[in-house]
């Protein structure tokens, strides 16, 4: 189960390639000025991790109307993000939770994915400007996309 709505939302700071340079992303850095909208994702190069993340870039503008950044997180690399997301053109800020520690902070760690070992599961998370969770879910299943309608109405109630 996802942390719980009303929670102080855990810092972090993870790395991020896909502005070209390896750079810090640092969580309570929006503190105080825009609100924040956590994506956590499986892997990427996979079918719905990469619909989710073209649909969001091609309607990003929606989230910055709504005074929010947006940032994916999965326990992929930087340097495989920023490969895939050069390759499907996502506008989207990706940082690596390499070590899975944000992903255990958050409680949304998926349990051997296919096999081939412990990875994020779906979960989105909107944090406000002083760093409290006004929404979280987490998708039954890794194919299952988050509610799209709820995130932008919980924005919208800030």
């Amino acid at each position: 189960m996802p942390l719980s709505i009303g929670t102080q939302a855990p810092d972090f700071t993870l790395k991020s390639k896909t502005t070209g340079d390896l750079v810090d992303v640092t969580l309570s850095a929006s503190f105080g000025s825009k609100s924040t909208v956590l994506l956590f994702f499986p892997l990427a190069f996979t079918g719905v991790c990469t619909q989710e993340f073209c649909d969001i870039t091609a309607g990003l503008s929606a989230y910055s109307d709504l005074n929010a950044n947006v940032i994916g997180i999965s326990v992929d690399s930087p340097f495989a993000q920023e490969v895939w997301a050069n390759k499907e053109n996502i506008g989207i800020t990706l940082v690596s939770d390499l070590n899975k520690e944000t992903t255990k902070a958050y409680d949304v760690l998926f349990p051997g994915l296919a096999g081939i070992g412990d990875t994020s599961a779906r979960a989105a998370f909107v944090i406000d400007q002083s760093g409290t969770i006004q929404y979280a879910e987490q998708t039954e299943t890794p194919k299952d996309l988050p509610n799209f309608e709820a995130i932008k109405a919980a924005l919208a109630a800030l």
